[in-house]
């Protein structure tokens, strides 16, 4: 009973922050998040050309090798800094997750604290496994059906619209690997619940295709389904975890 009372008292403490003090604290936190990102470019940069070989592996391999093309001088010094960029983000993603979660943490309770460390571990490795579903599934069958569907044609991709491809699919497949993160702080926050996820499955469904045909390339079935079916199960999993956390948390309150 004394342990409640002090979370309690806790949360409440925690809660009385201001609103110049919650900007403060978003302040601080994306200082030490672009400072993260940023030393992760100048360590990437060096290794810039080898992490374009890297992503591009997904459209050479369906051309037959055949390297990608530019129209303009300064394209390779810009795809080169994209590319240090998106790779520094995944390097300083266990960074930029920490202080998403020290951002946070003032509005939980003292035992909901205690989840610090799986969470930094879980969001990273899903945003890790996001972009490694895109750059080894999504990204190679989309565009092994699209250049097929053109074979009676000569393919001349650039490099800078290829690159501006693979920069919304990867990131955004990684941010979407985020669902089940989403869902256990909308359950702790007490804004939804399992039952509410499981009512409202059709609508998910609706909005998870929508997402899906922003991600995909082309907006056939066939590559809808690619990108919308880890979605869906990620949702289904949400649901899990919603069930699990919004009993702990009930329990509490009672």
């Amino acid at each position: 009973m004394h342990t409640e009372d002090h979370d309690d008292n806790e949360f409440e403490s925690s809660a009385k922050m201001s609103f110049l003090d919650h900007l403060d604290e978003l302040r601080r936190r994306l200082i030490i998040s672009i400072s993260a990102v940023g030393i992760g470019f100048v360590a990437c940069f060096s290794f810039s050309e080898r992490i374009y070989d890297f992503l591009a592996v997904p459209i050479t391999q369906n051309l037959s090798g055949a390297k990608l093309v530019y129209t303009n001088p300064t394209d390779p010094f810009t795809i080169y800094m994209k590319v240090s960029l998106l790779a520094a983000v995944f390097l300083a993603a266990p960074v930029l997750l920490t202080q998403v979660w020290l951002f946070i943490s003032p509005g939980l309770y003292a035992r909901e604290k205690k989840f610090a460390l799986p969470f930094v571990f879980s969001t990273s490795i899903l945003f890790l496994l996001g972009g490694a579903f895109a750059y080894k599934i999504a990204l190679p069958m989309s565009l092994r059906f699209l250049i097929n569907l053109g074979s009676s044609f000569q393919p001349m991709v650039t490099i800078t619209e290829y690159l501006d491809l693979i920069l919304t699919v990867i990131l955004g497949c990684a941010v979407i690997f985020q669902i089940p993160v989403l869902i256990f702080f909308l359950t702790i926050f007490g804004i939804v619940n399992a039952r509410f996820l499981v009512r409202n499955l059709r609508y998910a469904i609706l909005i998870i295709f929508i997402v899906a045909s922003i991600l995909t390339p082309t907006a056939d079935i066939a590559n809808m389904l690619i990108f919308s079916t880890p979605m869906l199960l990620l949702y289904l999993l949400g649901i899990v975890v919603s069930w699990i956390f919004g009993r702990k948390r009930r329990k509490k309150d009672d």
